[in-house]
């Protein structure tokens, strides 16, 4: 059976926000199709996919490699998140469904509760469904493709020092969604652009972090495991 290019596009792209590919480093159809355990039909078809995006570039005699973006590049997307993101709450308080709205309640109830007692574990993951589902409580597929790319791109170019106060964290979350049920647009946009630009401010470049090249390849190169299906149905 022929594994979907979104799979593996997946797959390849959460090994380049994780940075196991580093920037500017080739991406061979062979290589790739070892580790990911699929023929390299689905390989090539997800490169185009991820080179479309922005994160993969397709050099003269090198062929597909991570895309390299300059700080400027990464700046860009922070500022542009602050203009979408507000967007998006303001059309969802116009458009969420009932079943939107009880996936976001029930988002934020789980997250103040891990915020007072303390575990920050789930946070981040919880954190990432709620403006997900938000952006799709907008009702625009475009829009919420968009701001998905965003957050993609952003987890690959910063490091997050996480919230100073996540019981105030999500409580603003919990502001956020209180307006998007009472149908006010214009009080879901002031909230979320608040709360994108508290959370931007705890983003960090990740730059200057970057490991030894030929370790990371190595490690690549050895590893053989075929995608796991499962967690690429979410």
């Amino acid at each position: 059976m022929r594994i979907p290019a979104h799979s593996v596009c997946t797959a390849i792209r959460d090994d380049i926000v994780a940075g196991v590919y580093e920037r500017g480093s080739r991406l061979t159809e062979e290589l790739l199709a070892r580790r990911y355990g699929v023929s390299r039909v689905p390989v090539r078809e997800a490169l185009r996919t991820l080179e479309a995006e922005g994160f993969v570039v397709t050099r003269r005699h090198a062929g597909a490699c991570v895309a390299e973006p300059t700080e400027q590049e990464a700046a860009d997307l922070l500022e542009m998140r602050l203009l979408l993101e507000p967007l998006g709450a303001s059309r969802a308080a116009q458009r969420r469904t009932e079943a939107h709205l009880k996936v976001l309640r029930g988002l934020v109830r789980l997250g103040q509760e891990r915020a007072r007692q303390g575990n920050s574990d789930d946070l981040r993951s919880l954190g990432g469904w709620f403006h997900e589902t938000l952006a799709q409580a907008s009702g625009s597929p475009a829009l919420a493709s968009v701001l998905t790319q965003l957050r993609h791109k952003i987890a690959w170019m910063y490091a997050s020092e996480g919230p100073l106060d996540p019981v105030e964290y999500w409580a603003e979350h919990g502001a956020i969604v209180d307006a998007v049920a009472r149908g006010d647009g214009e009080r879901a946009r002031a909230v979320t652009a608040l709360h994108t630009e508290r959370a931007s401010a705890a983003h960090r470049l990740r730059f200057a972090l970057g490991a030894d090249r030929a370790g990371r390849t190595d490690r690549v190169r050895n590893s053989q495991h075929p995608v796991n299906m499962s967690s690429l149905r979410h």
